[in-house]
């Protein structure tokens, strides 16, 4: 929680004295992100579930 509410922090808050984001006043985006965008990016970031190898039992 403490990273998507940086990210929104960073990227989708208007802040009163930059009159931007801190994202878009250090270069790293052109324009203010909507939740949607935030929640989609944190998605594609998780890796993908595979099937698991099989199980291999302990040598005694």
């Amino acid at each position: 929680m403490v990273a998507v509410y940086a990210v929104h922090y960073n990227f989708a808050r208007i802040h009163k004295s930059l009159r931007i984001t801190p994202a878009m006043a250090a270069g790293l985006s052109d324009h203010v992100w909507s939740l949607e965008e935030i929640v989609m990016m944190a998605d594609n970031y998780m890796p993908k579930p595979s099937k698991r190898g099989p199980y291999k039992k302990r040598a005694a």
